[in-house]
């Protein structure tokens, strides 16, 4: 059989205040390129929206160096988009009334979508989906149990979010753990300044934290998670908050931010260490709402077989680690502390020798997973 033709995909990641890029070549998977702008829309910052910011980047680039494809990722697809999709106008005006449940994500992501439109219109775009991932969840994960007509009227269902990370995981856990299969029963954690966790058997998924937004589940960096929703309308009526108000204060004034004042888990730790006990109460309040989830999807699973960790703070904070899986005997799980504590950038096992559940640290590759979909969706 002959070799593949080499194919460069540009690979777009922006997020709600910065724009990383990854030019890979495939199949080598080699990256050529990397990088990152920052400061993006924000006042004084580097650049003034995001559209400055991808064209900085594609002018950037070596001309000999110019891609064949380029791969977005995208959060929310909506019911509508359940899969890889190149990019059209008719696309894009499907696309943009979604930006409503994912306001700090799709809109940057469509920004650099026309910017890139601008700069290379003859190259190609595909859009990857976070939500893809979980499409085919079971319905009794997804219902909401507001009215039927409702949920279906406005497409109100658990879509699920972090999906290219997830996915790349998952298939990392089939390569990687002994004995793995499609029966194996894992819980991933993507924990960093937006986190989730995932339930799998095998590489499907059957239940994640996230939902019909990216805003429930976890203890995130300025998103509340989990909350009771009389809170909203109670703040609404007797606080005289508007929807906007609400929205603003879910997604950038809670979670850690909200409980300590600061979003970075790292400034948490120095913060704990000199003895603020609002930080320290944050870290606990996250430690428990993951162990909660934790719990819950064992349940679910029936046991457990493998638990991975990834993400910045996943990959990186081995005390949170420790304190996730501790008093974990009644599933014969233990973490070899040695083993935590050694830092590296490669995928490893942390588990003892006499542990029953094979823990990990894998490091995600969300630029890798949507460069492959990208090239596999032309």
């Amino acid at each position: 059989m002959a070799d593949s033709p080499s194919i460069r995909v540009l690979v777009m990641n922006t997020g709600s205040s910065s724009v990383k890029y990854q030019l890979i070549e495939l199949p080598s998977e080699a990256v050529i390129e990397k990088g990152q702008r920052d400061r993006v829309g924000a006042a004084g910052g580097d650049f003034e929206s995001h559209h400055d910011a991808v064209k900085d980047i594609l002018d950037s680039l070596p001309g000999d160096l110019s891609p064949d494809v380029v791969g977005h990722r995208v959060v929310h697809g909506g019911k509508r988009f359940s899969s890889p999709e190149i990019v059209t106008d008719s696309m894009l005006q499907e696309l943009e009334p979604l930006n409503a449940l994912a306001p700090l994500h799709n809109p940057p992501s469509i920004a650099g979508i026309r910017a890139v439109a601008d700069v290379l219109p003859e190259t190609p775009q595909v859009a990857v989906f976070d939500t893809a991932f979980f499409a085919e969840l079971p319905a009794v994960a997804t219902d909401y149990t507001l009215p039927r007509d409702i949920q279906d009227r406005f497409g109100i269902r658990k879509y699920g979010f972090h999906g290219s990370s997830h996915e790349y995981v998952a298939h990392q856990v089939q390569d990687l753990v002994p004995a793995a299969g499609q029966d194996t029963r894992v819980i991933i954690f993507h924990l960093g300044n937006g986190s989730s966790v995932t339930a799998l058997r095998g590489t499907t998924p059957i239940d994640t934290s996230m939902g019909f937004t990216p805003l429930p589940g976890l203890v995130m960096g300025t998103r509340s998670g989990d909350i009771d929703p009389s809170i909203a309308l109670h703040l609404m009526h007797d606080g005289d908050f508007s929807s906007d108000d609400i929205s603003r204060m879910l997604t950038k004034e809670s979670g850690l931010v909200g409980m300590s004042g600061v979003s970075d888990m790292r400034d948490l730790f120095e913060r704990a260490e000199s003895g603020d006990d609002a930080a320290s109460h944050a870290i606990d309040v996250w430690v428990w709402r993951a162990r909660h989830y934790l719990g819950a999807y064992i349940a679910h699973l029936g046991g457990l077989d493998v638990i991975v960790f990834t993400g910045g703070i996943g990959e990186n904070q081995a005390t949170l680690r420790e304190r996730i899986t501790e008093d974990m005997d009644f599933i014969g799980l233990h973490i070899d502390h040695d083993k935590n504590v050694t830092t590296s950038n490669s995928p490893r096992p942390i588990s003892s020798a006499d542990s029953d559940v094979a823990v990990w640290v894998i490091p995600t590759n969300e630029e890798l997973h949507i460069a492959r979909l990208a090239a596999r969706a032309l």
